[in-house]
């Protein structure tokens, strides 16, 4: 099958060397750019537990004066999975949303500990800090990167996809969902994906791109993109 992977390299050049390992064809199509953003000094020792809803925050963050036992929540699966590799060792991972996420908070931290710091990106879809603050909670958001619309692509690597359309394609936000529309219109490509089998982390994600004709929309958890490949 001929496969088109949507984020940043370095979240993806695993899964793009798996894959091919199981013969397959990959394409890289990076719809976002991040690019850290200043903030003020963070003192962690104020805060008694960190939340991460999205591995971008845990790579724009400066780790050296963070103590890595502190409890860490994260969104899902690949964020925890960013949060082990830069060496936090008390993670606690929610299903892949924000509200699986505050759950999660809610039974795993007392209100009366230290306050909870949450690093995020300029752009969030749900406020979590302000739900949290509503259920008694203190909390400081702390925005260390944005999200940007790649449009810099190789007039080459274009000509190639619109003459070998996917078989399927992974999206992971919202953000890149409508990158990856702007794309297809710019592009003239809104009749080409009929044969193809759009891969999205919830619906929010996938309603983005209905407009397009796609064989069939699969929702999915990070963590399952090979599995994905037997249901087809």
């Amino acid at each position: 099958m001929h496969i088109l992977l949507t984020r940043p390299l370095e979240d993806c050049s695993e899964m793009i060397l798996k894959f091919q390992s199981l013969g397959h064809q990959v394409s890289h199509l990076p719809l976002l750019i991040v690019e850290k953003m200043d903030h003020e000094e963070i003192n962690f020792y104020n805060y008694g537990g960190i939340i991460f809803t999205s591995a971008n925050a845990i790579k724009s963050l400066d780790l050296d004066k963070i103590d890595k036992d502190i409890i860490c929540f994260c969104v899902g699966y690949m964020t925890e999975k960013r949060a082990r590799m830069v060496g936090f060792q008390n993670t606690i991972a929610a299903e892949g949303s924000v509200s699986n996420l505050k759950e999660l908070i809610l039974q795993n931290y007392e209100i009366k500990n230290k306050p909870l710091l949450y690093i995020s990106g300029e752009i969030i879809s749900l406020d979590l800090a302000q739900q949290l603050l509503n259920e008694g909670y203190k909390i400081k958001r702390i925005i260390n990167y944005r999200v940007s619309h790649n449009q810099n692509f190789n007039e080459n690597f274009i000509k190639e996809l619109k003459i070998n359309i996917p078989d399927i394609i992974y999206v992971y936000s919202q953000n890149s969902a409508s990158s990856l529309l702007d794309f297809i219109k710019i592009h003239q490509m809104e009749n080409k994906w009929m044969d193809t089998n759009l891969m999205c982390i919830g619906e929010k994600t996938s309603s983005i791109l209905n407009e397009i004709k796609w064989k069939k929309i699969f929702l999915f958890n990070p963590g399952e993109e090979e599995f994905l490949l037997y249901k087809i």
